[in-house]
């Protein structure tokens, strides 16, 4: 099994004819049961025309209703990528994945709101996507990190995703199905919807959690966990600290009153059965350490 995606998810992509929609839907469809997998393109100036073969549609409900397309990656420019979501949504597309960085806050606000007692699931924005490995992977990582196994991975960072993803694979443990939902501070699938999805996964046996400074995702898991989790979880918390005058990390890491330190986030973790490390570099032996 898997979450959410699986060879047998057929997905569009809003933005096909970008240069950014184009590669990225190329690298996806030319891995594993891709070609099988993405089925449209969406672009309201160019219905009629297709991209190495898939069609293009106008909207997403067409997409949708002439494919069976039930999964949309968003590659659309921010100033339009929440009305993407929104159609995507609308046309009760099962799950939507927005890769767009920089989309306006207020624009996100919006959205969330929209999106209240509908069907459909959000990851992102800014995120790196999802994979189910040898299966199919929606989004920007590189799918050659990957081999099929029985651990999720969850995480704010794309990169850090990669990274544990990298570690786990030298000590021959493959992933059920890793997901990197973004940092923004108003976005889709927080680490508590993902844990709850592979607690219920029986093909997923430990989950590693990568969290960021900002906000109390991480907090709200871990108390979750304490109480429901039947799988054993291990963490990590990026808590880099920007030099003077530069900007580092998500627009969702932002720190308020004390609250949301990777000290304070790392401490309830713990607190609550969790194994962490502070080291970005342990975070595949810990996991395996838990097996």
């Amino acid at each position: 099994m898997s979450i959410l995606i699986n060879r047998n998810s057929r997905v569009l992509t809003q933005g096909i004819t970008g240069k950014t929609g184009q590669f990225h839907t190329r690298m996806c469809r030319d891995y594993a049961f891709g070609k099988e997998c993405f089925v449209a393109g969406v672009n309201p100036r160019k219905p009629g025309e297709d991209f190495e073969g898939i069609p293009v549609f106008a909207t997403v409900k067409e997409a949708k209703q002439q494919t069976g397309a039930n999964v949309s990656v968003i590659y659309v420019p921010p100033p339009f990528a929440a009305a993407a979501i929104d159609e995507a949504v609308e046309a009760e597309l099962d799950l939507v994945i927005c890769i767009t960085e920089g989309i306006p806050v207020r624009d996100m606000i919006r959205t969330r709101y929209q999106m209240q007692g509908k069907k459909t699931r959000l990851i992102g924005p800014n995120c790196p996507g999802i994979i189910t490995p040898d299966e199919l992977k929606i989004g920007i990582m590189p799918g050659y990190i990957h081999k099929k196994g029985r651990i999720g991975v969850v995480s704010r960072s794309g990169t850090l995703t990669y990274e544990a993803v990298a570690q786990l694979m030298a000590l021959g443990l493959g992933q059920s199905t890793c997901i990197g939902i973004g940092g923004d501070p108003v976005n889709g699938l927080k680490h508590l919807d993902v844990m709850q999805l592979f607690n219920d996964d029986e093909e997923t046996d430990a989950v590693l959690m990568v969290g960021e400074i900002g906000g109390s995702d991480e907090e709200d898991c871990a108390r979750w966990i304490k109480d429901n989790m039947r799988k054993p979880v291990v963490g990590f918390i990026a808590g880099v600290t920007a030099p003077p005058g530069k900007r580092m990390g998500h627009a969702g890491a932002i720190i308020s009153g004390g609250k949301g330190t990777a000290q304070e986030k790392l401490d309830v973790m713990e607190a609550c059965g969790i194994k962490v490390t502070r080291n970005p570099a342990e975070m595949g032996k810990l996991l395996k350490s838990v097996l």
